[in-house]
């Protein structure tokens, strides 16, 4: 990855660790142990699905970028189609507090597009690839 996307992966994924943490925490004191386990969990599907995602969406950018536009709002409905079938799966499980879970998935789905919002705005993103250094030849006659 350029340095310029590992930027806004970082950008974007921090503040989602760290509003997942202040879930964690949130979740551990109402709900307990289980709804501790069910925010940091949630906290790393987010992070993890969007994270893929994002990675997919410069990869289509560099080599597609006919289809960025289309991917993106493709990308963006299956992650949260993908989301919405963990909340559902995990809806009666015992593993974790399945409300602390599905709660931390929307903030910390939330969070990460803004903050990815919040970074691609403030990055310095080159509209044109410029050239390695070599000068373009000259055609036609001088006169």
């Amino acid at each position: 990855m350029p340095s310029n996307d590992v930027r806004i992966l970082a950008q974007a994924a921090v503040p989602t660790a760290a509003v997942g943490a202040v879930a964690a925490v949130v979740s551990g004191v109402v709900a307990g142990g289980k709804g501790a386990i069910g925010a940091g969990v949630a906290t790393l599907i987010v992070i993890l699905f969007m994270g893929i995602g994002l990675y997919v969406l410069q990869r289509t950018a560099k080599s597609l970028p006919h289809l960025f536009q289309a991917m993106g709002l493709m990308l963006y409905a299956a992650q949260i189609l993908l989301l919405f079938v963990f909340v559902a799966a995990f809806k009666n499980t015992t593993l974790f507090h399945p409300k602390a879970f599905a709660l931390t998935l929307v903030v910390g789905t939330l969070t990460w597009i803004a903050a990815q919002t919040r970074a691609h705005m403030k990055s310095k993103i080159l509209y044109v690839e410029p050239d390695s250094g070599t000068k373009p030849e000259k055609t036609g006659h001088s006169s």
